[in-house]
């Protein structure tokens, strides 16, 4: 009997006997075998990825050129390190909030809809840090773009898995998440070009640009077929944040919870925190826990926490590269900007390529087993990485390959995560356990220079890419989150995005 989208074994339990029957569409027997992957695609589904790709591309290209800029908004308004250092900060402030806010917005009013305000919020947030006349606006603007692009992430990623054929569903997500470490060598190209000759701001103005894209993408794209077949043709809009404001005392203490949260993190992420930051993080981080176990009820807030804590650790694990790695090629290496530059473009690459082979595999052997095996096979670069002093080509290989797989597997965390949660709170569960996870990518820069104090800022590396890498793989690959969960309901269903589970049994009742 076919069950509503709300229940909690919905699209898993009812296909439970179609495993098998995708991946013969992929490769496995008959017609699906004679029929190459990419004409399984209609040139609708195309175009639905592509314009949620250009999305990411520029979702990409507005978060990281104000690390790009940094030292010219300092001078600019006179700012400490510190204070400049907390303008990268701002944008997790407000992450949460709108990973939540948008997520429901998605999952209340349809994906396009999500994904169209998602992209005006951080563009248009992004090109007011243009016009900005001091610290205070400029920080303001920044909490528009966090919010603007955590609703980016859950929208259009629900928007293209739920659009794409179930069984491709892991390369629709990698092709997808490709399009922000696109974003990433865009920005750090345009830099060399535009701020010599025009100055800081413009970089800022060209953000503006996604405008353009939401505009497109609503006069052409149509609803995703899965939230259009499961939630729209119900005609009864689910409502994500429900259980948050069940009677008005709940309602008081989830605002009360709600500011206490936002303050804390501003506290953590600003000067204004200073010599309290343990305290106020583990406020932060109680206040944050409180609404995983509302949204996920009785029997299911311990798939919400431990789905965070995975998403945690896998930005504790991949940031402090991302943060840190040009820092140590300029100290410990002593590598000119020139040649750090360089560095870091073929290091984008690399991420990119390896999001397309996180999604390939990942529909090949099954989202975890990918996932854990791709993370297992990263461990082999992580330490000659680091080990490398002289050669610029071998670090350069070795880095690609490093970021390839450690960096590129992440092309599928978003249908990982996002297969967890049924069609009706997909996008809200994604854009709320996604967005607090992120706050790890706050606290893996501090947490590797804290290393290196006692070490050398390389070793530090390392060693902690090496240690939280092997912590996912362990989440990841034994399946935690879902086990974990089932020790309060048998029932619940590992992957609610692919027919039958795509890792065998995880799509069925034990």
């Amino acid at each position: 009997m076919r069950k509503r989208p709300s229940e909690g074994g919905g699209p898993g339990r009812r296909r439970t006997g179609g495993a098998g029957h995708g991946r013969r569409r992929t490769g496995g027997s008959g017609h699906g075998r004679r029929t190459p992957w990419y004409r399984q695609v209609t040139p609708r589904q195309w175009k639905s990825l592509f314009a949620a790709w250009v999305g990411y591309l520029l979702d990409g290209f507005d978060f990281v050129l104000i690390t790009l800029v940094l030292t010219e908004i300092a001078d600019t308004f006179g700012l400490s390190t510190a204070g400049a250092a907390s303008l990268v900060s701002g944008a997790f402030i407000t992450r949460w909030l709108g990973g939540a806010l948008l997520g429901a917005l998605g999952d209340r009013h349809g994906r396009r809809a999500a994904m169209i305000t998602s992209i005006l919020l951080y563009s248009l947030g992004t090109f007011a840090c243009g016009f900005a006349w001091d610290y205070t606006s400029l920080f303001t603007a920044r909490l528009v773009v966090g919010m603007g692009m955590a609703g980016e992430y859950s929208a259009s990623a629900t928007y293209v898995l739920e659009s794409w054929p179930a069984p491709l569903r892991n390369r629709a997500s990698g092709f997808l998440i490709s399009g922000y470490a696109g974003g990433t060598v865009l920005a750090a190209q345009l830099y060399q070009w535009v701020v010599p000759h025009w100055g800081w701001r413009w970089m800022f103005w060209i953000g503006v640009l996604p405008v353009l894209v939401a505009l497109w993408v609503r006069r052409s794209l149509p609803e995703a077929g899965d939230w259009s077949a499961e939630v729209g043709a119900a005609g009864v809009r689910p409502d994500p944040f429900r259980p948050l404001f069940a009677g008005r005392a709940r309602r008081r203490l989830n605002g009360v919870l709600a500011a206490v949260a936002s303050a804390a993190l501003f506290c953590v992420f600003t000067p204004v925190g200073a010599g309290h930051v343990p305290w106020l993080a583990a406020l932060s981080a109680l206040c944050l826990t409180a609404f995983a176990v509302q949204l996920g009820g009785r029997r299911g807030w311990v798939l919400y926490v431990s789905l965070t804590v995975t998403v945690f650790c896998a930005f504790l694990y991949s940031w402090p590269v991302q943060a840190l790695l040009p820092t140590y090629l300029k100290t410990e290496l002593g590598y000119a900007p020139a040649q750090v530059a360089d560095v870091l473009f073929y290091a984008g690459f690399g991420t990119m390529a390896g999001c397309w082979l996180a999604g390939f595999t990942g529909d090949r052997f099954g989202t975890r087993r990918a996932y854990a095996g791709t993370l297992l096979a990263s461990l082999a670069f992580v330490f000659p990485v680091f080990a490398v002093r002289v050669s610029l080509v071998a670090l350069g290989v070795l880095l690609f390959g490093l970021l390839a797989l450690g960096q590129g597997i992440s092309g599928i965390l978003p249908k990982y995560i996002a297969g967890h949660f049924p069609t009706a709170v997909r996008a809200a569960s994604l854009g709320f356990v996604y967005n607090v996870g992120a706050l790890g990518g706050a606290v893996a820069p501090v947490l590797g220079a804290r290393l290196a104090e006692g070490m050398s800022l390389g070793r530090a590396l390392a060693v902690l890419t090496f240690g939280l890498t092997l912590v996912v793989i362990v989440l990841v690959g034994g399946d935690v989150p879902v086990r974990l969960a089932r020790l309060l309901d048998r029932g619940v269903v590992g992957d609610h995005l692919v027919p039958g589970g795509a890792d065998g049994a995880v799509g069925r009742r034990p």
